[in-house]
């Protein structure tokens, strides 16, 4: 792909000073960018690296300037860069049909252009929506939905009467539905409580590798609209979890927990149960909360 400067100028909604004609055809970090790509600057301990920098423009914030080279101002250079990463790698050989491999149940529902590769398992009842991707090694139980648009990466188990949404993105290794942690004492032996619920994964979810997401006691599990979890991520029984949330890697959620919206759990944080994180809250690096937080 190829575009003018002034194009992506365009896409982006910045400001343009230079060249608008230059020829855009990637994209590069700033050290390893060539001639022909756009690199970004966000970050002030890169702006050093501006002058040497060999590529043909630049997006950097509002009233920055650069002596000698093309650039596009916008008010987020790193939101920016994530937009002008997607435009170039964009593809028109998105994987479409089912492998002759693949193991179709009965009375599952397909949507229209979706990818079932090789060895995938789709048990019976299952819905899978439109332009969905289901790569080699999926296992996805019966009557699960999948929502349009969704990628999920080899490995993936998404275990029975499962509901997720449209545009989820989920990597390989995570097993979403599997039975909540849930067991009584009796006389010195442990006896299990059968896990009969659900699990939710709203619209626009990341969920990275490694995770666990544990199915309700009875009820759901949820993971709210727009939130990303990052790998090696346990999330238990009956926890709730708002909207755009960040959850960074090996955090541990236990069950019944409840997180606001937009809430940040850094690496290694801890989650007792059954108690409340508020809207906004942000829990630093290996910290355990063991109480509500407003």
């Amino acid at each position: 792909m190829v575009k003018k400067l002034k194009e992506v100028c365009e896409l982006l909604g910045g400001e343009l000073f230079g060249d608008g004609e230059i020829e855009i055809n990637g994209v590069a970090g700033i050290k390893e960018a060539s001639e022909g790509q756009i690199t970004f600057v966000a970050n002030p301990r890169y702006l050093s690296q501006i002058e040497k920098t060999r590529a043909s423009a630049i997006i950097v914030c509002k009233g920055m300037q650069c002596n000698g080279k093309s650039i596009i101002q916008v008010p987020n250079p790193y939101l920016a860069w994530a937009k002008v990463v997607e435009i170039f790698s964009e593809t028109d050989n998105k994987p479409k049909g089912i492998h002759p491999t693949a193991i179709i149940g009965e009375n599952v529902k397909l949507g229209k252009d979706v990818s079932i590769q090789a060895y995938a398992v789709i048990e019976d009842g299952a819905e899978i929506g439109d332009e969905a991707i289901i790569s080699s090694f999926v296992y996805i139980g019966r009557n699960s939905k999948i929502g349009a648009k969704t990628l999920i990466y080899p490995q993936v188990t998404i275990r029975e009467n499962i509901t997720i949404g449209e545009r989820v993105i989920i990597h390989s290794g995570t097993v979403v539905g599997s039975d909540g942690f849930g067991f009584v004492p009796d006389n010195g032996k442990l006896h299990k409580i059968p896990q009969i619920g659900t699990v939710v994964i709203e619209d626009d979810v990341e969920i990275g590798a490694g995770v666990t997401i544990d199915r309700a006691n009875t009820g759901k599990t949820v993971i709210g609209r727009g939130t990303k979890i990052d790998n090696l991520v346990q999330i238990a029984h009956n926890v709730v979890i708002g909207e755009d949330c960040l959850i960074v890697a090996q955090v541990g959620i236990a069950g019944s927990a409840v997180i606001g919206d937009r809430v940040k759990l850094a690496g290694q944080v801890g989650v007792v149960g059954h108690i409340t994180i508020g809207n906004d809250a942000e829990i630093t690096a290996k910290s355990g909360v063991s109480k509500n937080i407003p």
